[in-house]
């Protein structure tokens, strides 16, 4: 039997989880604005041609695309947590992303889609065309803005209605002006 001392524990421990993923949400927002700020764009093929033998040109379109893929999974990893503590359930993620288009933090499941497989396809896809990787990365460079504002969107969801805070105050400063320059 739980005690109301150790639910109130459990409670307490579930918030910091989630203001841990908070401050994570934030970390990789600056991270990938820094990568994506590093490279001169939008890219061509004759771009990455140019720079084919370049590893710190290479290295930065790598930080693109993993900080990315960071940033689209720790805020997933988010939402399904926050669903616990806001007492909602879904089994999917699927329907967890419909909730949250609900609360208008996603604002469309299928631009959440899109991000993932434009993401996915670097991950999987091994193309030598300079001209297509270009493209990739200037879908996920166009993109980056979205999820920058998802990311917002769920902080401020978190503040307001579950009143949990990222866990420091480390990266609030530029999370804000990142993703407040990128959204408007």
């Amino acid at each position: 039997m739980t005690t109301a001392n150790g639910q109130h524990e459990l409670l307490v421990a579930q918030k910091a989880h989630l203001g841990n993923l908070l401050e994570a949400i934030q970390r990789c927002v600056f991270f990938l604005h820094a990568s994506d700020a590093s490279l001169a764009w939008p890219l061509t093929g004759e771009m990455l041609d140019q720079h084919k033998k370049d590893a710190n040109f290479f290295e930065a379109l790598a930080a693109v695309n993993e900080r990315f893929a960071k940033l689209q999974d720790t805020l997933g990893a988010a939402m399904r947590h926050s669903l616990l503590l806001s007492g909602e359930h879904a089994d999917s993620f699927i329907k967890v992303l419909a909730i949250f288009e609900k609360l208008g933090v996603v604002i469309s499941i299928d631009d959440w889609q899109a991000a993932r497989s434009a993401r996915n396809l670097a991950a999987h896809d091994y193309e030598t065309d300079y001209r297509l990787v270009a493209e990739h990365f200037n879908a996920l460079h166009g993109l980056r803005v979205d999820l920058w504002g998802v990311a917002l969107r769920f902080v401020q969801y978190c503040a307001r209605d579950l009143n949990v805070l990222p866990s420091s105050a480390d990266f609030s400063g530029e999370f804000v002006s990142i993703t407040a320059a990128g959204t408007a």
